[in-house]
């Protein structure tokens, strides 16, 4: 973090200093245990634990001030704030304004993480690159992750993630991207955003603090991004698999290998191996080129950024066991994803086998929306599907015959290894809140 002081820090959150305005913090930190030298500590209010009972501690670590709501019991200075949380979003905004960099906002409701580590992994062939890491991408998340920034750094890829209306307008106001990215518009958080249309108002949002001269890069297959034409004259551009600005052709699955193809824009021409499974990636790798190019990366340089790309976390992570192929996908999951994992599947050879799990926030149709589903499984020739959890008895009766159903995940890790075989390859997916990852763990 570039060294800033509390006078800054006090305005930047209207708050009231009780200390030295020219003393210089080199970090801030919400997690007491990461409070060392120089670090000013906010303390936060959780459901679990209040961070107020641990800023004496963070003081005999090294931190120099305390972001509060209450007066500290403890001899350290500290800056009194009605909220810790919209505090912390008002000094974000300022930090962020220190930087002159280009920064990247990218959002959508599936394919976020894996387009923000595409679009990381090219820009990384030319640039420092800061990127949003694990899951930090909300109104605590983007905070935290603009105060990694260095004054080394070259341009900053934000993740942006939102469950409501009016999330995304606070995000971007800290963020004020340069590039605007969004992947796609699904079936996620409906309980909050009512239909895609809401969720699309959402997305969108993004546009009211892009940059004068920004752009916007936008998935053309995507039916409700393909209506945005305009936003106070900016022209998105749009990437995809018909004829657009950037576009894919050859695209030949190599199974679990990867997939190949040639991704066009203009004259340009590069023929490329993704090392990730799922034609959705290659969209993706589209969109990273898109961003890549406005940024002034060569073809060769964009290639190779996307021959280096890695998955993170839970997320078309394959693991190989002496008897069968894991597909460990269970970092989080709605109808549009948990499609997107089926079609993967469908292409490899073999029996393929389906662990599916509730797919949370989908409000008043979610039991349709499991049905709908279990129904494409069946459809797209999925072998066998082992289904988990309340919601998911709808997507076991969507799928018919052959559909197993479990009510939880205790009961489905005590018999799963009675319903596969050796030489199956087993997608593993379900929303986060499953805990989907004791089942990968037992099958691995």
């Amino acid at each position: 973090m570039k060294p800033i002081t509390l006078g800054e820090v006090a305005a930047a959150c209207h708050g009231v200093l009780y200390g030295d305005p020219d003393q210089k913090i080199t970090s801030i930190v919400t997690d007491s245990r990461k409070a060392g030298e120089g670090a000013l500590f906010a303390a936060i209010r959780g459901a679990r634990a209040d961070g107020h009972r641990f800023i004496a501690k963070t003081k005999e670590q090294g931190a120099v001030c305390a972001l509060c709501e209450e007066a500290p019991d403890a001899d350290i200075a500290y800056i009194l704030v009605e909220s810790t949380l919209v505090a912390l979003k008002g000094i974000a905004a300022y930090y962020r304004s220190l930087f002159t960099i280009p920064f990247i906002g990218v959002t959508g409701s599936v394919g976020k993480t894996s387009t923000k580590e595409f679009i990381s992994a090219v820009l990384a062939q030319k640039y420092k690159v800061h990127k949003t890491g694990g899951n930090f991408n909300n109104e605590l998340g983007v905070p935290i992750t603009l105060f990694g920034l260095e004054e080394e750094h070259e341009v900053a890829v934000i993740e942006m993630g939102i469950s409501g209306f009016g999330e995304m307008t606070r995000l971007a106001k800290m963020v004020r991207p340069d590039i605007a990215v969004i992947t796609n518009i699904g079936y996620c958080h409906l309980e909050n955003l009512g239909d895609r249309d809401g969720v699309l108002r959402a997305k969108t949002e993004m546009f009211t603090y892009l940059k004068p001269g920004g752009a916007i890069i936008l998935c053309h297959d995507d039916d409700k991004l393909r209506t945005v034409t305009d936003y106070h004259g900016i022209r998105p551009v749009f990437y995809g698999t018909g004829e657009d600005e950037y576009r894919a052709e050859g695209i030949t699955e190599q199974g679990l290998q990867g997939i190949a193809c040639r991704l066009i824009h203009g004259d340009t021409r590069i023929d490329v191996t993704i090392p990730t499974m799922g034609r959705h990636n290659v969209l993706n790798a589209l969109c990273a080129m898109a961003v890549g190019t406005k940024l002034g990366l060569t073809a060769e340089e964009i290639k190779r950024g996307l021959e280096r790309f890695q998955n993170v976390g839970s997320r078309n992570r394959v693991i190989k066991t002496d008897d069968y192929t894991i597909i460990d996908d269970c970092y989080n999951a709605n109808p549009t994803s948990t499609k997107a994992g089926l079609d993967t599947l469908s292409r490899l050879s073999g029996r393929k086998v389906a662990v599916l799990g509730d797919m949370k926030e989908l409000g008043a149709d979610e039991l349709a929306l499991h049905r709908e589903v279990g129904a494409y499984a069946k459809a797209n020739g999925i072998d066998r599907l082992i289904a988990v959890g309340p919601l998911s008895e709808a997507t076991a009766e969507g799928y018919g015959n052959g559909a197993y159903y479990f009510a939880d995940v205790d009961s489905c890790m005590d018999q799963i290894k009675d319903l596969i075989r050796s030489g199956d390859t087993v997608l593993v997916k379900a929303s986060h809140s499953m805990q989907f990852e004791k089942i990968v763990e037992a099958l691995s």
